[in-house]
């Protein structure tokens, strides 16, 4: 996918309309500087490496497209993606949380797949591996026994899901215990919090979006998509706690998704979406910048080359993914 050529003046007359406010907008605070909405409307997506960060453990990656639809339609199937039913692969198991979680709301943790990913993490809990992401306390509660997910390791993992779980949502990411279990303590608040001040004019562009979520102090004004995953962290199975907001302000519409809580692969990740309502050759339709951010100890440790690979990566898998959103796969 190119850049386009032609000045901003010329193409927005010609190929879309109403567009110079939603183009030069993504402009002030993305990595691109220029997009013509018209061409992306015919291609999958637009990736791009996101600006540097003082961080090593931080990672970043920008995306841009255009899909058919308002910006309200598009948002309501962001809400209702579901991604084990439009073949994610990476994702074991998906499941939708209630206000207030309860332990039977991770019930279907005790059938998770019998695979690789998934042994690797039972294996850990046998063990109670340095790499398991747990505080202290939690995993003090491990006595030990058949570590499947099908039986006393299933028990273990739901409980420290739902204590999670209803520590989020009576008082978002200050209200939760630290990674501690194995070394230093590590807050996921704090990772989230550090990777948008990272990047100031995200973070400047979602303030009035991100100032009433979990995701800062305290449980936030806006109530919240809680939902779980079990998923393929490099062949690790790994579960985490999510939680979406969004806000349609009646033609513009932004998201956040986040996973607040990992047992190991990444500290925290953290999704935001802005759409804008543009005409494309007479169609309604949606121009959509996505912001993708992780915080993982394991890239604290790659360097050069093998850092530029994981952005690669990374980069691959976010088009990979959105291609699916495109499809309605």
């Amino acid at each position: 996918m190119r850049l386009i050529i032609l000045p901003v003046a010329l193409w927005a007359v010609t190929t879309i309309s109403a567009s110079a406010d939603p183009v030069s907008e993504l402009a002030s605070f993305s990595v691109f500087d220029k997009i013509d909405p018209a061409q992306l409307a015919k291609n999958d997506v637009k990736t791009a490496h996101g600006p540097p960060m003082s961080n090593p453990r931080f990672l970043s990656v920008q995306s841009v497209f255009v899909m058919s639809g308002s910006p309200a339609q598009n948002l309501d199937t962001l809400r209702k993606w579901n991604p084990v039913q439009h073949g994610e692969p990476k994702v074991f198991l998906h499941g939708d949380l209630p206000a207030s979680p309860t332990e039977s709301a991770f019930a279907k943790l005790k059938s998770a797949p019998n695979n690789a990913p998934v042994r690797a993490l039972v294996n850990a809990t046998s063990k109670m591996s340095n790499d398991l992401q747990l505080s202290k306390d939690e995993a003090a509660r491990w006595k030990g026994g058949d570590a499947a997910l099908s039986a006393a390791g299933g028990d273990f993992w739901i409980g420290v899901l739902t204590g999670r779980a209803r520590g989020f949502a009576s008082g978002g990411t200050s209200a939760l215990p630290p990674y501690d279990h194995a070394g230093s303590a590590v807050r996921a608040g704090d990772e989230i919090n550090g990777l948008l001040r990272a990047q100031p004019k995200i973070q400047k562009q979602f303030s009035g979006l991100l100032d009433n979520t979990g995701l800062g102090r305290g449980a936030g004004s806006l109530k919240p998509d809680l939902y779980w995953e079990l998923v393929n962290a490099d062949n690790v199975a790994v579960l985490s706690l999510g939680a979406s907001y969004s806000r349609d302000s009646g033609g513009n519409a932004q998201a956040v998704d986040a996973f607040y809580y990992s047992s190991g692969g990444y500290y925290a990740t953290l999704t935001l979406y802005q759409m804008w309502p543009v005409n494309v050759n007479g169609q309604s339709s949606t121009l959509v910048w996505r912001g993708d951010m992780v915080s993982s100890a394991s890239l604290a440790e790659l360097h050069g080359v093998e850092k530029l690979g994981s952005e690669s990566a990374m980069m691959k898998e976010v088009a990979k993914s959105i291609a699916r959103f495109r499809s309605g796969r």
